[in-house]
């Protein structure tokens, strides 16, 4: 009788054993997983004020795609703008495919999360300063913009162009 007890439990132990070993697991797993989900993305003044820290290392940069996607081959540019400073990001052409727009006069540029080792001075592409992605995710879609005509501006045009033919009428018909 004492024999089946033990082994009861012994079986008993070993499975919460177990399962002590896979809740482990699965916390170390999430907490490498949610560091690279919960990374903040760093300021572009904060990497161009600290160029010789970030040199090298992986960083996680945000902003609105700007200008053109500058293919060449295999890979392309962008220009990612976070409000203050634009940062060129090299990168795989592939993983401009889901860009859509690109800011300009025009549009309102894709926001982006861009994943990738920061360079102060690469020397690949003549010693800029400059990111290679190794992912993008586009946070936010752009969108076009649209041209609105300003009413008051074309009044003043009016209004000038009258006060203008005014004065060129007085002035013929001061010299007659």
């Amino acid at each position: 009788m004492f024999e089946s007890q033990s082994h009861k439990v012994t079986k008993s132990q070993d499975k919460c054993k177990i399962k002590n070993l896979v809740f482990i697991f699965l916390t170390c797993v999430l907490c490498l997983v949610s560091c690279d989900l919960f990374a903040q993305p760093i300021s572009s003044t904060e990497l161009i004020n600290n160029t010789k820290e970030y040199d090298g290392k992986v960083v996680v940069y945000a902003g609105e795609v700007i200008g053109d996607v500058m293919a060449r081959q295999d890979h392309a540019w962008i220009n990612v703008h976070d409000g203050n400073n634009a940062i060129g990001i090299w990168l795989s052409k592939y993983l401009t495919k889901d860009i859509q727009y690109t800011g300009s006069y025009k549009a309102k540029g894709d926001w982006v999360e861009v994943t990738g080792v920061f360079q102060r001075a690469c020397l690949e592409h003549g010693g800029d300063l400059d990111i290679h992605a190794q992912k993008i995710r586009t946070i936010k879609s752009g969108s076009v913009v649209p041209e609105e005509l300003d009413f008051n501006k074309g009044y003043i045009v009016v209004v000038l162009s009258a006060c203008l033919l005014l004065i060129w009428i007085l002035t013929l018909l001061k010299h007659k």
